[in-house]
């Protein structure tokens, strides 16, 4: 049974949340504030976290930015901040996806089996290619037996592209599942973090393909 920590300062957000999620089969932990949340994270260890940005104590991002140190855990932010730059802040701080209220309970459901069944497809996938590795559970990189610090949007940028290695990925593909968001913004944000992203692989840089006027593509051994 999937565990999903439920982290939201409103007890009716979390009751009403908890009445679509428990017929589906999932265990559930509630959190009233960001330090509760930190402290059930680790005492409890969720499959999935649902995740309010305005809680006392400890701020969603805060409670994020922790837990990103730690973990790959799935985190989706369950917000009234519906502004573009909350959205891409969330992302950038390693959040899986953003979901404004109010929402469709049934949508957010849907969601978050779509979730689980992609990082557990991720998780099935060769974790080693040309070289560079990717340690899942440590959310690390390694190169030649060494650490590259990457942020946490590199890094799902990264592992989305070894997921698919061989294939051959449009910016809007890319754009949507590593921010996971229907296209706010221009498709260049993904030439700039591929840019800063081969910098960082130093001499296996190479392994990330363009694809001319598409795309991009991790080449991966024959």
């Amino acid at each position: 049974m999937e565990k999903i920590l439920i982290a939201d300062d409103e007890q009716l957000m979390r009751q009403l949340v908890i009445d679509f999620l428990k017929p589906e089969g999932y265990e559930i932990v509630e959190a009233a504030d960001g330090k509760e949340a930190l402290e059930k994270y680790r005492s409890e260890h969720p499959d999935l976290i649902l995740l309010d940005v305005m809680m006392p104590g400890y701020d969603g991002w805060t409670v994020c930015r922790e837990i990103r140190r730690e973990s790959t855990v799935p985190i989706m932010m369950l917000t009234a901040k519906g502004e573009e730059i909350d959205q891409l802040f969330a992302y950038d701080l390693g959040v899986d996806e953003y979901i404004t209220k109010p929402f469709s309970p049934k949508i957010l459901v849907a969601k978050i089996k779509a979730l689980l069944r992609r990082v557990q497809a991720e998780e099935e996938q060769p974790q080693a290619a040309e070289g560079v590795s990717i340690d899942r559970d440590a959310r690390q990189v390694v190169i030649d037996g060494k650490n590259v610090d990457l942020s946490p949007t590199e890094y799902k940028l990264l592992n989305y592209l070894m997921t698919n290695a061989g294939k051959a990925l449009s910016r809007r593909q890319i754009l949507n599942k590593v921010w996971n968001y229907e296209y706010y913004g221009d498709l260049r944000t993904v030439d700039t973090h591929i840019n800063r992203l081969r910098i960082k692989l130093g001499d296996k840089g190479y392994v990330i393909k363009t694809v001319r006027g598409y795309g991009y593509r991790y080449e991966a051994s024959k």
